[in-house]
């Protein structure tokens, strides 16, 4: 706690000596940047004064501020990836605050295409660990059956894929429960439709997909690992449009328009396999008598006036599935998640921007299962409503301050049932508190520092914990961009999981014999920009993880047991190199990304208490990207991953031991050290063809034909070993075959 006073003094020292020195007669410049269609506002466009050095990229909300400029004569000039950049010519007079709302044309396709990046803008895309995946990407990105938020992210170094059949996310070492998912600013407690097969998140719906791999800032927090921050659509302000898309898994439609007092965007995805499903039924034995899914996202906006706007967005989603495994065994599950949040923005001057948002999540799965007349039944659900409030304060060019504070209540209920008889009931409840402060300072052109302080309050134990966090860059020339990292991270909240089946995941809370699990991470990077268009990135990591908590394995029935018996304990670190190639314009464009990765863990009184790589640790990975514009109308994406084998324990064999006290020899299976043996390595090249169009004079079209896994690699998803006759024998399960798949999308 020492250093996090210490923090706090230099920081408001640093603060009153720039308001003690400020000049009361300098001008300002602020405003939001929109696109000039769609009246969306657009984050992180970019904001340069022509001619210098200064710059800046606008926020969450559209907004950009120029504070401390000098009386005189300036052109602004504002861009965006994929728009027309435009300048604006102004003068400005002592005192003066000047309100500059900018509109933006997207850019009309040409086949030699170039994409304009101001260097503000490339620097806020490029922070240290973090990642910008755009909508066009995800949409354009080969997908088993239908475009996905969390394929597009797997391609990133540093980002884990489990299998061909999980949209989990392992990043940088850390497991799915290691990353927050945050949807307009809400938590997402299970981001997936299909049993884990891919993301909740329609592509049509999503405006910004920003990923913190780690090393993130004060801002964000309640994980060891990194964050996904995403943002749905506001909105059409100018006219209504929509998107209809029909599929083979399933089928979206999305329309969004203008009303007199702001704008709206209701977009909606439901499954449409039920027909190919009803033709292997009988033919096949594993089919679901009953199966689909769906989601619903929306969002209303209202200008109170020009710098008050308040929205309200809404997500539902949620699958059902019904599985008969034989005569007398039946199966029925029902999850999803539903979230609601509204946003209030306001400027409330040409320095300060805050913004308040209330929110509320919930998770549900409802298994059932039946057999022989008897049932097993299970209610689980987690409710969380939250109040957060952050705030913008621009100083001057040379500092900034962000602040904030996030409470709420977390309710997690766990109910079992055998029999009709209770056999399990568990309800945790807990109070959060978190507050934030960082302080970014820009002594001269070439260095930046960001340094903050994130504090925790947990009710469920009584837990008060302080988060430093720091960034540090230094910028000798315009291509060449050094940057460190540091940051200590608390999380309170553990996942029970299982990776080709996330519709059973349970989430349990740490308690007073049950402390948060803490980790620090270490990240050094450099950024080359060699010519226009084109981009190297590397980076190193290191971070550990300390008090690590998951359910026991080997803990007895739940029922009268402590709940801190409930856990094994531990620790785990992992380090790595990543390196990504990319270029940005022309009509061939792409990327490389190669990442060489290690994790490990060690939990007391099991595998003698050594250290072992989890199921997800690959050693390298490999991911291509390349999209290549054919004509006017057709372009292509090619994807192609490469990974070393997963690591799984291996079967050896069966021992037989006499048993003085029985007639029968024991035969106990051997197994080989825990994750010691290698699955052989994974590789896949998949490929789209899309075909741009119009229906009929009703709007521009899009089919795109795909076909995953080219070359039909039959890669192995694990072994299954024949424990009654010989255990050393196994057997392979494989991933996907070859597929060809096909989709229509209409935009009105």
């Amino acid at each position: 706690m020492k250093l996090a006073v210490a923090l706090i003094l230099v920081l408001f020292s640093l603060i009153n000596e720039t308001i003690a020195s400020d000049q009361p007669v300098r001008a300002s410049v602020s405003g939001i940047i929109t696109d000039s269609r769609t009246g969306e506002t657009l984050i992180n466009a970019s904001v340069v004064i022509k001619g210098t050095t200064t710059g800046t990229v606008t926020n969450a909300s559209g907004f950009y501020t120029f504070s401390d400029l000098r009386a005189g004569n300036y052109t602004f000039q504002f861009t965006y990836v994929g728009y027309q950049p435009i300048e604006r010519d102004i003068t400005l007079v002592e005192g003066e605050r000047l309100r500059l709302d900018v509109s933006l044309t997207p850019a009309d396709f040409m086949l030699e295409e170039v994409v304009v990046q101001a260097d503000q803008e490339r620097e806020e895309a490029r922070n240290i660990g973090t990642a910008r995946i755009s909508t066009q990407l995800i949409k354009d990105i080969p997908a088993v059956l239908q475009a996905d938020v969390f394929r597009s992210v797997q391609l990133l170094p540093g980002v884990k894929a489990a299998s061909d059949f999980s949209s989990g996310l392992y990043i940088r070492g850390g497991g799915p429960d290691q990353t927050l998912i945050l949807l307009d600013r809400t938590t997402v407690y299970n981001p997936s439709h299909f049993f884990g097969f891919f993301s909740t998140f329609n592509p049509d719906a999503i405006k910004d997909v920003q990923l913190f791999k780690g090393g993130y800032p004060a801002e964000f927090g309640g994980r060891l690992g990194s964050v996904l921050n995403i943002y749905n659509k506001d909105g059409n302000r100018n006219e209504i449009n929509g998107v209809v898309s029909l599929g083979m898994l399933s089928s979206r439609a999305m329309i969004g328009g203008p009303y007199q007092r702001g704008s709206y965007m209701l977009a909606i995805r439901r499954s449409t396999i039920e027909p190919l499903l009803a033709a292997l039924r009988g033919r096949v034995d594993t089919v679901p008598d009953g199966f689909y899914f769906y989601d619903i996202n929306g969002k209303i906006n209202a200008d109170l006036n020009a710098d008050n706007k308040i929205s309200l967005a809404f997500y539902g989603g949620q699958d059902n599935v019904d599985f008969p495994f034989g005569d007398d065994l039946e199966f029925n599950l029902v999850y999803g998640n539903r979230t609601l949040s509204s946003t209030w923005t306001s400027i409330r001057s040409d320095r300060l921007f805050t913004s308040l948002t209330a929110t509320a999540s919930q998770y549900f799965n409802t298994p059932r299962f039946s057999f022989g007349g008897t049932e097993f039944t299970r209610d689980n659900y987690i409710w969380d409503y939250s109040l957060k409030s952050d705030a913008e304060w621009i100083l001057n060019s040379t500092h900034a301050v962000k602040a904030g504070f996030w409470l709420g209540n977390m309710r997690l209920e766990l109910n079992d049932t055998f029999d009709g008889r209770p056999s399990l009931q568990s309800l945790l409840e807990t109070r959060y508190i978190t507050t934030f402060i960082q302080h970014t300072y820009k002594p001269a052109r070439t260095i930046s520092a960001t340094y903050g302080l994130r504090t925790n309050y947990f009710s469920k134990g009584d837990f008060l914990r302080a988060e430093p966090r720091f960034q540090l860059e230094y910028t000798p020339d315009p291509s060449l961009r050094l940057q460190l990292a540091y940051g200590r991270y608390y999380q309170f909240l553990t996942l029970i999981t299982n990776e080709a089946f996330s519709g059973f995941d349970v989430w349990l809370t740490t308690d007073r014999d049950v402390p948060p699990a803490w980790g620090d991470q270490f990240v050094a990077g450099a950024k080359v920009y060699p010519a226009q268009g084109y981009n190297i990135e590397a980076e190193v990591y290191y971070r550990t993880m300390q008090d690590l908590f998951e359910l026991d394995p080997r803990a007895a029935d739940a029922t009268g047991t402590e709940y801190a018996a409930l856990f094994r304990f531990g620790r785990g670190y992992a380090y790595g190199f990543e390196l990504l190639l990319e270029k940005t314009t022309g009509r061939l464009n792409g990327f490389i990304g190669y990442n060489w990765s290690l994790t490990r863990r060690q939990f007391d009184g099991f595998n003698a208490n050594r250290f072992y790589p989890p199921k997800y640790d690959r050693t390298h990975d490999v991911n291509l990207v390349v999209n290549y514009r054919l004509s006017p109308r057709w372009k292509s994406t090619l994807v192609f991953s490469y990974a070393t084998g997963q690591a799984y324990t291996r079967v050896l064999g069966r021992a037989e031991v006499e048993n003085p006290f029985s007639t029968t020899p024991e035969q106990p299976v051997l197994v080989g050290k825990v994750n010691a043996s290698r699955l052989p390595a994974y590789h896949r090249a998949d490929i789209s063809f899309t075909r741009e169009g119009t229906f009929f004079g009703l709007g521009k079209s899009a089919l795109q034909l795909q076909i995953i896994n080219i070359y039909s690699r039959r890669n192995i998803w694990f072994y299954q070993f024949d424990l009654e006759e010989n255990p050393a024998v196994q057997s392979e399960v494989p991933l996907l075959p070859i597929l060809p798949t096909v989709s229509y999308t209409l935009y009105l």
